[in-house]
């Protein structure tokens, strides 16, 4: 049959051209970012100052002052039933979302363009939210352990994780918890397929060796941490590595602050001192750190 050949080409073009696909194209624009009025002013407002000079912490530290007092919204990630998509809310964050839109609102300021739409930032936010930069519109592209998106980031050459240039140790731990709370997530509740892909994750992310600094040894190192670096709060137990995520913001006196989208204050606060910090919850451990690059 001539038509045969003809037939397979369309066919196989059709294959990759769906792959290729990125997921802003499976969900609508007005789903995957929310807030378009703040976030232009922000772009308007790193224009004038000029935050483009600025090093990549200095520009995270810039956005997430913008971004103070914006409500804590847990959950955010979760935008739908089924289809998975790079997704930004400027009206409602929580820690993961928090972090992530500082560093890839000031990665996307890196290009010079004369307007910033929407589309530039949900680039930076699918090349660090998923696994190799990419997001096909499935729930396990997502990296959804911090321990791993440190992992991935940094092969990657996003961040630097510089936890182990200080003292350390290494975690015990048994990633379960999205398993276990698959009830609270939209995507593992309506799809059921989807945790057995979950519980593989899960596996692997148990047998990485994750180390931590120890919070009774985080005072001592303060003054060596920088604007914007990524602080992964490490827990006690297991289910997962860490709890909670923010970034440093230096104060007048070195002490390194931390800035987090807090569900205790339910908005995005400028904190007390790391260290301090660590020592109001029995829970948490120690920190793992991320230099942006």
């Amino acid at each position: 049959m001539k038509w045969f050949p003809i037939l397979a080409a369309i066919i196989c073009q059709l294959t990759i051209s769906t792959l290729s696909l990125s997921a802003e194209n499976f969900l609508p624009l007005k789903t995957t970012f929310v807030g378009q009025q703040k976030f232009q002013q922000i772009c308007l407002l790193a224009e004038r100052e000029n935050w483009r000079q600025l090093e990549i912490g200095e520009r995270m530290v810039r956005v997430g002052r913008q971004l103070e007092g914006t409500p804590y919204v847990a959950y955010t990630l979760e935008i739908d039933d089924h289809i998975e998509s790079p997704s930004v809310n400027f009206n409602g964050l929580d820690c993961w979302t928090f972090f992530e839109t500082c560093l890839a609102f000031s990665k996307m300021l890196e290009t010079k363009k004369s307007s910033y739409t929407p589309k530039d930032l949900l680039a930076q936010i699918e090349h660090t939210r998923y696994f190799s930069g990419r997001c096909r519109g499935n729930y396990l592209d997502r990296i959804h352990y911090l321990a791993d998106w440190f992992d991935d980031n940094q092969k990657r050459r996003n961040i630097n994780d510089i936890t182990n240039k200080f003292p350390t140790i290494v975690m015990p731990n048994q990633c379960d918890e999205m398993s276990k709370l698959w009830k609270y997530y939209r995507y593992l509740k309506h799809n059921p397929e989807l945790r057995v892909g979950m519980a593989k994750h899960e596996k692997r992310v148990t047998q990485m060796k994750v180390s931590m600094i120890p919070k009774d040894k985080v005072r001592a190192i303060e003054s060596q941490l920088k604007n914007g670096d990524i602080i992964g709060i490490a827990r006690h137990g297991n289910g997962s590595y860490c709890s909670h995520v923010g970034i440093v913001v230096k104060d007048s006196k070195g002490r390194a602050r931390l800035m987090h989208a807090s569900s205790d204050y339910k908005k995005v606060i400028l904190d007390q001192p790391l260290s301090d910090y660590l020592y109001r919850y029995q829970k948490h451990a120690g920190i793992l750190i991320a230099r942006p690059k």
